[in-house]
């Protein structure tokens, strides 16, 4: 909870755009501290599924200067060699000025648009969560190393009360100004981070002006909808086809008994090692009577040397006897996508017909549910 918290903090950051009438370009100049002179500060965009270094400029009398063209207002990210840290900004056809703070870039002064002043609208509801965050971050340090679950507990309450507040107001400002695309970078978080339900995110999704919904951002948020009111509960679960480790397509209709899970995992998520346990006892006690599995694995982060490897270790030191599939693509699996999985383990129950009844049980809930469909 405390860790999900950093990454809405930083979502935050990052966002401000607004989509206008195009001009020849940008313009971006600085200044900054004459102590990491001669250092070279580069500028990349800050889609965490496409990281790409757009250009580089090396700080000359306190000065740095960026120029070019964008097709459309989007998140950037700049850095600085040697510094902690970067600055998340948009970059779009404008002049935009920033006043760089060496010692915490975050904190630098970024004008030029509007967008920039509905950022510091959203980072103004951030900034007293964030700083909640890490004082309390301590405190539940604190009491995991001495023991105190009921401290923890206490801590994870009162904190996801102050995240629930600051959801709340950031609600109201996507609603107030559904014209830029920092909204849609807040909504995509919320979306993300299990913030707000589907049905909500579309109505704030269709209040957008089509130049946001038309922006990158707007089209992921599109495509996270689409796949979570497909896989919504009571929906017919999406058929995939995925190969097996034996690089043996297998179809999702034709492995479904009549009760199926899907069960999105990873080698290198321990989460879903630990819960592998139960799912095998689940499975040992309910597979005669009509329980299938389909294990989606997520492997293939860049971090993993022989993803496939470790997949195969994991399936056989786990003793996951049942279908196992992957892309071996990471969270760019097509059927992670197909199913909007953001992080796991995740789990869908489905029935016999293939519809959706029930998602993400675990341990004792779900062997409580399989007891209720097949006993």
């Amino acid at each position: 909870m405390i860790k999900k918290f950093i990454l809405l903090s930083f979502i935050i950051l990052l966002a401000s755009c607004k989509n206008e009438e195009t001009k020849a370009g940008y313009i971006l100049t600085g200044t900054i501290d004459k102590s990491v002179e001669g250092k070279t500060m580069r500028l990349q965009n800050a889609d965490l599924n496409n990281i790409t270094f757009s250009d580089s400029t090396v700080i000359k009398d306190g000065k740095v200067t960026f120029t070019g063209n964008v097709e459309s207002p989007d998140l950037y990210l700049l850095t600085i060699e040697g510094v902690p840290g970067g600055l998340p900004l948009v970059l779009e056809n404008e002049e935009i000025t920033v006043q760089f703070y060496k010692d915490s870039l975050q904190s630098s002064v970024v004008s030029g648009s509007h967008e920039n002043d509905v950022f510091k609208l959203f980072k103004d509801i951030s900034d007293p969560i964030r700083a909640k965050n890490q004082s309390m971050g301590q405190e539940f340090m604190a009491a995991r190393t001495a023991g105190d679950t009921a401290k923890m507990t206490a801590i994870q309450t009162e904190f996801q009360k102050i995240v629930d507040e600051g959801n709340k107001e950031n609600l109201a400002a996507i609603k107030q100004n559904n014209d830029v695309v920092t909204s849609a970078a807040i909504l995509e978080n919320l979306i993300k981070t299990k913030g707000i339900e589907a049905s909500e995110a579309k109505e704030l999704y269709d209040n957008f002006t089509e130049s946001v919904k038309n922006s990158r951002i707007g089209k992921s948020i599109n495509e996270m909808l689409s796949s979570a009111m497909a896989t919504a509960i009571g929906s017919m679960a999406p058929e995939f086809t995925a190969p097996n480790p034996d690089g043996e397509m297998i179809a999702l209709k034709d492995i479904r008994g009549k009760v199926t899970i899907i069960d999105f995992w990873a080698a290198w998520c321990a989460p879903c090692r630990r819960e592998n346990p139960n799912v095998v006892k689940v499975y040992e006690k309910y597979h005669e009577k009509g329980l299938e599995i389909i294990g989606v694995s997520l492997d293939g982060t860049p971090r993993q040397k022989d993803a496939k490897g470790e997949w195969l270790a994991a399936i056989e030191k786990d003793g996951l006897t049942w279908h196992q599939v992957s892309n071996l693509q990471y969270f760019n699996d097509p059927v992670a996508k197909q199913y909007n999985i953001q992080s796991i383990p995740a789990t869908y129950i489905l029935d016999a017909d293939g519809k959706i009844i029930a998602k993400n049980l675990r341990g004792s809930a779900l062997e409580a549910k399989m007891a209720e469909l097949l006993d």
